[in-house]
């Protein structure tokens, strides 16, 4: 059976076209690698992420993975943990937790980071920064849980 993913990237600045995001294209690239069914990243601008995200989470035929990337800082316009919080049906804190020691290894302020990750329905969901650093974290921490937790979330239960 195919894994389904979709790829967010909540960015005012990328969705003007001010730059390019390359955070996004990374974490496509990575799913894509593990043979997951991803379109190109679908970028946002944080004024337009409560309707994208509704247009995404609300529905029932929403991917098996949705990452978000961007939107978890610290100034006015990161809102995406509380744009999320609504939709989860259950957090994954220890995920979080991983995330941020592994940005830590490197980026002292990587625990300013309001990343979240959890379920809704049998979807994974994970917001993160919006920088290539961050990407890589959350790939190397999600490589090798991804393919049980998704499995898990479709009923198949490993023992």
């Amino acid at each position: 059976m195919t894994t389904s993913a979709l790829v967010l990237v909540s960015s005012t600045r990328a969705a003007a076209g001010e730059y390019t995001d390359r955070s996004g294209a990374l974490l496509v690239e990575w799913l894509r690698g593990r043979g997951i069914d991803v379109p190109d990243a679908r970028v946002v601008a944080d004024a337009d992420l409560p309707g994208a995200l509704a247009g995404v989470l609300g529905d029932a035929a929403r991917p098996d993975v949705v990452l978000i990337s961007g939107g978890t800082g610290l100034t006015p316009d990161d809102r995406t943990p509380e744009l999320l919080a609504p939709y989860l049906d259950r957090e994954l804190p220890g995920i979080v937790h991983a995330f941020w020691n592994k940005g830590m290894e490197s980026v002292p302020t990587a625990v300013l980071s309001r990343a979240v990750a959890g379920t809704i329905g049998a979807t994974f969901v994970m917001a993160l920064p919006g920088s290539t650093g961050a990407a890589r974290d959350a790939v190397a921490v999600l490589d090798p849980l991804l393919d049980h937790l998704v499995s898990t979330l479709k009923g198949h239960h490993d023992h």
